[in-house]
């Protein structure tokens, strides 16, 4: 999923650096228009959380509606995002049945108190030292925060800026390979 003012295009160029060839990628859209580009994408408002919980019903609906439509079972999916994408990842992925979660130079949400006794998928989080957009705290934070919970989290740390390297993806490629055992279709 794309970060706040992009759109679902933005990271689908990265899908064949990831060499995951036998994998389905799909990429969805922000439902609400960015304020500041015409062709931009937001998930929510930053400054009052406008339109979360809108988002999140609307990206919940639609990844269980993935199995219908690709016959790939949640289980077998895994969510990624990037930015603000990736803090809706958390948000909504900790709260489905999926395979594993990424998180790119992302976020968490504030976690409910309602997640302390369930079963998580496995999270890997993955932050740039130098980003100016979010900070490197916030990976820190929500590294700690999901494994105060008991959920699987791989953290990992670049030498870089708000951005997807070609490092990042290797770590997101082993990620994925080490999550799904079978040789199955998938959805990412």
């Amino acid at each position: 999923m794309h970060g706040w003012g992009a759109n679902a295009q933005d990271l689908a160029s990265v899908t064949p650096l990831l060499n995951l060839s036998d994998y389905e990628f799909l990429f969805p859209n922000a439902p609400f228009p960015h304020p500041h580009t015409s062709e931009g994408k937001a998930w929510y408002d930053f400054q009052a959380n406008d339109g979360l919980a809108e988002s999140r019903q609307l990206l919940t609906d639609w990844l269980t509606s993935l199995e219908s439509r690709t016959g790939i079972p949640l289980d077998r999916t895994i969510l990624s995002g990037f930015s603000q994408g990736g803090a809706m990842t958390l948000d909504v992925g900790l709260n489905l049945p999926l395979a594993g979660l990424v998180c790119l130079s992302g976020y968490l949400h504030t976690v409910s108190e309602e997640a302390t006794n369930r079963s998580f998928p496995p999270v890997l989080i993955v932050h740039g030292r130098q980003d100016s957009i979010v900070p490197l705290s916030a990976a820190v934070k929500a590294r700690d925060t999901l494994s105060s919970l008991g959920v699987a989290v791989q953290y990992q740390e670049f030498d870089m800026g708000h951005e997807v390297t070609p490092a990042v993806l290797n770590v997101m490629r082993s990620f994925v390979l080490q999550v799904m055992s079978s040789t199955s279709p998938k959805v990412l």
